[in-house]
């Protein structure tokens, strides 16, 4: 085995170390001076900083934080520093901007949904992706219901964990319900009156995906609706969507209808200020209907490929 010295060392660390007697550090600088206005410079163009990553648990135990520590909490996701002043972590605000990937249809798409003002619970799903759908040739599906936990087994599939969540018409905040019990058990909206389309700042799909996904048009689901020949619900079943009877919540107080029997799959357009348009089936029929925004039905996301 090859001795190193102490000198080969040396040379070794310097040449992604510049160390300088103004106590400042530069890495991978190329032995250049770190910028005179910074006692950390750090140099790269295919890697990033990556600081702490601690449990809430783990931060709060932290014995007399200096002010402006920072840490990255998984318990939630988020960035903080501690600021003496207050005493207190306080969390970095996250900005409404996103760096996108590019996304090549085919691949799973993997998220982890957060409880909040969008998804009800805690819940990491992997959705799959299709793109080749008769009528909208050109763009990328997931194929199961935003939320569920499983794509579903049989077009009449009742089972919750095939049918993902419920949203009212132009509101961010999904409902999951078990059968029994809607979450969030907050007021039900029993009625909605006003004269948009769903705006893209409450489409969940763009919200919980990326900024890139979004709830399909009217045209869209007429389009494949209709290109298909989907006249009853085999051919929402049959296509490469996996398209099932997911059922509703009613506009009256959320309480879960028709889940096995009836598909309502939501559409971004509306009607009217009080209706709106979606994908309708059953075991006879499939075609573009409306009816109130108040009701609860499933989303099914789409991307322009």
């Amino acid at each position: 085995m090859k001795k190193i010295t102490f000198f080969a060392l040396i040379a070794f660390a310097f040449l992604s170390i510049s160390l300088h007697l103004s106590a400042q550090v530069g890495i991978n600088t190329d032995g250049s001076a770190p910028n005179n206005s910074a006692i950390l410079d750090v140099n790269s163009t295919s890697k990033g900083t990556l600081v702490p990553r601690m449990t809430q648990e783990q931060i709060l135990a932290i014995q007399n934080p200096a002010n402006g520590l920072m840490a990255f909490c998984t318990s939630n996701n988020k960035l903080y520093i501690y600021v003496s002043s207050f005493g207190q972590w306080k969390e970095v605000q996250n900005g409404s901007g996103m760096l996108e990937q590019s996304f090549p249809c085919g691949v799973d798409l993997t998220i982890n949904h957060l409880a909040g003002e969008v998804a009800p619970i805690n819940k990491t799903v992997t959705y799959r992706t299709v793109t080749n759908i008769p009528g909208e040739l050109t763009k990328c599906w997931i194929t199961r219901n935003l939320g569920a936990s499983q794509e579903a087994t049989k077009v009449s599939d009742a089972t919750e964990t095939s049918a993902g969540w419920y949203w009212q018409f132009n509101r961010k905040q999904g409902y999951k319900h078990d059968g029994t019990t809607r979450t969030p058990s907050t007021p039900w909206i029993s009625s909605i009156s006003e004269g948009s389309d769903w705006i893209v700042a409450n489409d969940p799909c763009n919200i919980e995906l990326g900024a890139t996904w979004r709830i399909p048009t009217y045209t869209e689901w007429y389009n494949v609706d209709n290109t298909g020949g989907w006249t009853t619900w085999t051919g929402p079943w049959g296509s490469g969507l996996k398209l099932h009877a997911a059922g509703n919540l009613g506009f009256s107080g959320g309480s879960l209808n028709n889940r096995g029997s009836v598909g309502y799959y939501r559409s971004c357009t509306q009607v009217d200020a009080t209706n709106s348009w979606y994908l309708y089936f059953a075991s006879g029929v499939s075609a573009m209907n409306s009816n109130l925004k108040a009701f609860g039905f499933s989303l099914r996301c789409v991307r322009d490929n």
